[in-house]
């Protein structure tokens, strides 16, 4: 698995980085849900290619990239294995974990590069644990995590 998160920049996982968060909210919810009105429509859907779609970037940082940790063999177990400090409990090919993977010019210590910024796994019968820290959000997390359920429905 491999996500990119546009909305948060690669160096918010460095010493002293931060993540983007919004400084004021709406007062209503007819604020939040107001936009200008114009004949003009804001994309134009009759092109052939998505691609030509024009993108609005409001940061040239680098987004942060996820991607699944490399599991380790275990001698004992004769295994490829993830460590999940006891969080995990049933075998499943929907447990994984995410780490950043970044560019060695982004000047990130390995240490931040092994930390596991989210891992998901099952510990029972259709039950299953999710943990992530900073900089992701809870419903990043999530939304994630339900993606996972998407691709590997009929492998269980």
């Amino acid at each position: 698995m491999q996500c990119t998160m546009h909305s948060i920049p690669a160096s918010s996982i460095q010493v002293g980085g931060n993540a983007p968060t919004p400084t004021e909210f709406p007062r209503s919810l007819d604020e939040s849900f107001s936009l200008p009105f114009s004949k003009e429509p804001l994309v134009d859907f009759s092109s052939s290619s998505l691609s030509e779609i024009p993108i609005n970037v409001e940061s040239k940082e680098v987004p942060l990239v996820l991607k699944n940790k490399a599991p380790r063999w275990h001698e004992q177990l004769q295994c490829w294995c993830l460590n999940f400090r006891g969080r995990v409990t049933v075998a499943s090919v929907k447990n994984f974990q995410l780490v950043a993977s970044v560019e060695p010019s982004q000047l990130v210590t390995q240490a931040d590069q092994d930390k596991v910024i989210l891992q998901f796994g099952k510990i029972g019968k259709d039950i299953f644990t999710m943990d992530y820290r900073y900089p992701l959000s809870a419903f990043q997390a999530f939304a994630i995590c339900l993606s996972s359920f998407d691709t590997k429905l009929a492998c269980e």
